[in-house]
């Protein structure tokens, strides 16, 4: 879809005036309080990378709507172990398909993100103003990537209003043993006949749900989300369409380097678990295993609202888009 188009742009502008509509006056930066913490979650292809840096800008713009907001933005992509640690990982791991490279539950450095999203909470409050984003080269080692050095990592200056990251699982929730062996069987929707359930088995699932436990160290210091969902009619199926098309666009440009389209595929299919059975954690929470108690994302609990707001806005949207990436319904997400 092209930055430039209808589509594009009205969903950067749902997005934009969600944020917006929970930012509060003054702003952060000159309160001295936390930003706000916003969570984008979308799957691969479904334009979430652009529309996040889009919605910076449109945020940080100063016209006669609004006053400059600053933004820090980042994507989970950037928070990967450095290439030795995946390596290590997938060599002590070698029947586990989802540790063989990038992307999974696990292959995340929780410790650094964990102090990256602390420091950036606490950036209006301490007396250094600035910090260091990492950043992942994807295509080092070819294609299997690595952390940049830090001297190439991106400085944020403070104070800060809002901080938004992306990525295409974030706000993903551990599940319940039950939950998941009951769903272990099932073809994920609408991919029947063009995915293979035999290439993961359920150890895999707990181990990924076991691993998955840790992030919500993360989504905890969060404070509204905003899900880029496909129809749910057929959910997966424009994942690997949007991922072709991206791959397309990709090697036009570049003399035709890049993966086929079986490889495309193969890629996709790494991922589809981690929606089959995570994915609902955006909107509904998940299970602590460790307790037996459920898990609430932060964006759908209670919060304190100004006096004049009657009837406060809900911290979570879902944008509901079809193959096209149009906008088809907007729903407001609350706890059960």
């Amino acid at each position: 879809m092209s930055d430039e188009s209808k589509e594009f742009k009205t969903n950067a502008f749902i997005i934009f005036s969600h944020i917006y509509v929970h930012l509060l006056s003054p702003y952060p930066s000159r309160l001295k309080t936390p930003p706000l913490f916003v969570a984008l979650q979308g799957p691969q292809g479904s334009g979430k990378t652009s529309l996040s840096q889009r919605v910076t800008e449109m945020l940080s713009e100063d016209n006669g709507d609004h006053a400059p907001i600053r933004v820090a933005s980042l994507s989970v992509d950037d928070l990967y172990l450095p290439h030795t640690q995946l390596k290590a990982l997938a060599a002590a791991h070698p029947n586990n398909p989802f540790l063989r490279g990038r992307g999974l539950p696990g292959t995340h450095d929780i410790t650094l993100g964990l102090s990256l999203f602390r420091s950036l909470k606490n950036i209006n409050l301490s007396q250094t103003n600035e910090i260091r984003i990492p950043r992942f080269d994807k295509s080092l080692f070819d294609g299997e990537g690595d952390r940049l050095p830090e001297s190439e990592w991106t400085s944020v200056q403070g104070p800060l209003d809002v901080v938004l990251l992306e990525g295409w699982c974030v706000g993903f929730y551990p599940q319940s043993r039950r939950y998941i062996e009951e769903r272990i069987n099932e073809v994920p929707f609408g991919l029947d006949g063009m995915f293979d359930t035999s290439a993961y088995s359920l150890e895999h699932v707990f181990d990924a749900n076991e691993r998955l436990a840790e992030y919500t160290q993360w989504w905890d210091l969060f404070d509204i989300c905003v899900q880029i969902s496909p129809q749910p009619m057929n959910p997966f199926v424009p994942i690997y369409k949007w991922r072709l098309e991206q791959e397309h666009e990709m090697k036009a440009k570049n003399d035709g380097q890049g993966m086929t389209d079986e490889q495309v595929k193969m890629f996709v299919d790494r991922y589809i678990p981690g929606y089959h059975f995570f994915l609902g954690g955006v909107t509904t929470g998940g299970y602590d295993q460790r307790t037996g108690s459920r898990l609430i994302p932060p964006w759908l609990q209670d919060e304190p609202s100004p006096p004049s707001w009657k009837h406060p806005p809900a911290r979570c949207l879902r944008m509901i888009i079809d193959q096209n990436r149009r906008t088809r319904e907007i729903a407001y997400c609350r706890r059960e």
